[in-house]
């Protein structure tokens, strides 16, 4: 089973002490996360102990206990002489003792503090002493029986509330009864007042049926002041955007201090946002994909406000953040990169025109992707894996195909080379948007050819008896490696009506020219001629909950993890990031589900009567329940294995109890520079 390490930590005055040492400096992703490192899940061999101020690591050593343990601290410089922790000397320091409670032990229940950096790990403790014998099922059942032996917990301190807390695995199956005994020794043993800090919902709930107040992660994570959602560096000119419609002036060169998160991005050399949004917002996964830095900062515009318009270095790790002035050498090298066009050749756009017969998503596979896109031709193969508990909404594809044949009786070619003819379309991004307005509204204006209409009609009426429909975007130029396009086209939502369908057609075709959508391949060098869009009509549910799942931690974490956002009603918001999802983490050994925050919207969106969305106040803020989680997870991990093992970024949504695959792609990578 995993040992016990805080998930945050280090004192105030151990940090006014020295330790905190970079100019801008936060907690790390895992620290975000609340998860406690664990050598039994990753192998990794302990990190540094505690150290004063200038020590050696020696000197560190010799300032620890050589005792096996202690029955009491009572005071601070007891608790130091056992702590450990991991990345000592910096704003990531994390002091912790671990201990067990002995409930067999004569003639009374007996604690010890363990000597944290000579053990590491519980049942190390007790097999050296004697007290625990047998394999991994005497061990197993000190975490998940009632009437067990142990309680085998970690003491740490909480900067964020200052004051210490007890703290168990987040797979312990824990009682109330064993928190009010765990509480007793330390009040008893412990020199300062504790409270309970829970790692897992389930936990949280035992806890409040028990009367026992619980520090929450969620509460914790809420009060972080940093979170790197993609670590890197990168040099350009520092932009502060208050208002999303300043987004379109935005040059590669640029490093954004965003106020509020836009649902896209053209492409930039780093982002900063100081409002937090799902690790899987579209904005999120562009810079992912673009490789660049990114990162939240709370209060980001006043803290960097002096640096507006210049040029500036910025780092973003797991452990921190620096931002300083660029040098003159640093600002040329990033000038002249900019003016590189990288290429994606080799994962390059793939596409076969051959046919503009609409294609069921009944007889889709994967291996469609070349007539259908990888959007269309995925959700085909969940469909076909017959995955139980897992349904796709029936829909129909319009294949590049059609696209191509549409696009060459409107002369499109034609209009493209003289849009790019226009004077200062190549340098000047004001002229390019502008532009490719004027040339997307011809294509949402041009008529359909008359048989290609009747089809759509005829597909519409029979397959899907003319329901509301999304109609979604589904290009050659998503889904590939090192390049998502994730939110750069156009869906349109419940679609109702003949004229209606067609005219949404058009939109998602003329959503090949969106301006982010052409800044972004133009950035990663995908010719803007190879691109062709197909066209996935699919029937629109009105779900009660929806959001996105990753079927292995995005941040970096263990591949027995798994990320979940959601939110009330259609789950256009979770991908938007504007607000903030409920966010949770599974893990799949232990089944428990760690709560990373509550969902923050006070209404949803749902199916208009007429059409389109409308937006409803929510009857509950949260939710997903554990049981929903473990379902979800399953379901991803049966998605995940027909995909070939493969990482899946996955939308969901939650109909009549019924989980609906909206889409499932590969985690994006980052891409190479």
């Amino acid at each position: 089973m995993p040992s016990h390490h805080p998930g945050f930590a280090l004192r105030a005055a151990w940090r006014a002490a020295g330790y905190m040492t970079l100019a801008l400096a936060a907690s790390s992703a895992s620290a975000q996360l609340a998860r406690k490192p664990s050598m039994y899940e990753d192998g990794r061999a302990p990190q540094e102990l505690i150290a004063r101020p200038g020590s050696t690591p020696a000197q560190a050593m010799a300032n620890h206990s050589s005792q096996p343990f202690a029955a009491d601290l009572m005071s601070q410089a007891a608790f130091d002489q056992l702590a450990r922790v991991y990345n000592a000397g910096t704003p990531l320091a994390q002091p912790h003792v671990i201990f067990v409670v002995d409930r067999q032990a004569r003639p009374a229940a007996k604690l010890y503090f363990i000597n944290t950096p000579r053990y590491q790990l519980h049942d190390r403790f007790l097999r050296e002493q004697g007290l625990l014998r047998g394999g991994k099922d005497a061990l197993n059942r000190n975490y998940r029986d009632a009437g067990r032996r142990f309680i085998l917990g970690t003491l740490s301190w909480q900067p964020q509330i200052e004051g210490f807390v007890y703290e168990f695995w987040e797979g312990d199956q824990l009682t109330g009864s064993l928190l009010r005994e765990t509480e007793a020794q330390l009040r008893n043993h412990f020199f300062a007042a504790v409270q309970f800090k829970a790692n897992a919902s389930a936990q949280e709930q035992v806890a409040v049926a028990a009367g026992i107040p619980a520090v929450t992660q969620s509460a914790l994570i809420g009060q972080q002041r940093f979170f790197p959602l993609n670590p890197g560096q990168a040099v350009g000119r520092l932009r502060l955007v208050d208002d999303i419609d300043q987004v379109q002036d935005l040059q590669p060169s640029d490093i954004v201090v965003l106020r509020q998160v836009p649902i896209a991005l053209p492409p930039v050399a780093g982002v900063l946002t100081e409002q937090p949004s799902t690790m899987v917002s579209h904005v999120n996964l562009l810079a992912k994909g673009w490789g660049v830095p990114n990162a939240y900062v709370r209060d980001a515009s006043q803290l960097l406000a002096a640096h507006n318009g210049q040029w500036v270095h910025l780092a973003v790790s797991a452990k921190d953040y620096q931002l300083r002035a660029a040098t003159d050498a640093e600002r040329d090298q990033a000038l002249a990169r900019s003016k590189i066009k990288r290429s994606i050749a080799g994962a390059s756009i793939q596409t076969d025109t051959r046919s503009s017969a609409l294609q069921p998503l009944a007889i889709l596979r994967a291996s469609h992707r070349r007539q259908c896109g990888a959007k269309a031709a995925n959700l085909g193969e969940v469909r076909h894996a017959a995955i139980a508990g897992v349904q796709v909404p029936d829909g129909f594809c319009l294949p590049f195909g059609a696209y191509a044949s549409a696009m060459q009786r409107f002369g499109l070619a034609e209009k493209v080379a003289r849009v790019q003819q226009q004077p200062g379309f190549d340098s000047d991004s004001s002229v390019r948007r502008s532009a490719l307005a004027a040339l997307r509204a011809e294509i949402e204006q041009m008529p359909l050819d008359a048989a290609f209409a009747q089809s759509l009609q005829a597909r519409w009426t029979s397959q899907l008896q003319q329901a509301g429909v999304f109609v979604r975007s589904s290009s050659s130029s998503e889904d590939l490696p090192g390049f998502s396009g994730a939110g750069l086209y156009t869906t349109v939502p419940h679609v109702k009506g003949e004229a209606a369908l067609q005219g949404a057609v058009r939109k998602v075709w003329a959503s090949v020219f969106n301006f982010e959508a052409w800044e972004a391949r133009r950035a990663a060098g995908i010719a803007q001629d190879a691109v062709a869009m197909a066209v996935l009509v699919q029937k629109a549910v009105d779900s009660e909950a929806s959001g996105v799942m990753v079927t292995r931690d995005p941040l970096g974490g263990t591949a027995h993890s798994v990320f979940i956002a959601a939110k009330r009603g259609i789950g256009i918001r979770v991908v938007e990031g504007r607000r903030v999802a409920e966010q949770v983490l599974y893990a799949r050994r232990s089944q428990a589900v760690q709560v990373l925050s509550r969902s923050a919207e006070d209404t949803e969106l749902r199916l208009a009567p007429g059409g389109g969305v409308q937006e409803v106040a929510v009857a509950q803020r949260q939710v997903l329940s554990d049981a929903l989680v473990k379902r979800l997870a399953d379901a991803g991990a049966a998605i995940e294995k027909q995909f070939g093992g493969r990482t899946q970024d996955i939308e969901w949504a939650i109909a009549d109890d019924q989980i609906l695959v909206l889409q499932s792609r590969p985690f994006v990578q980052a891409a190479n520079h």
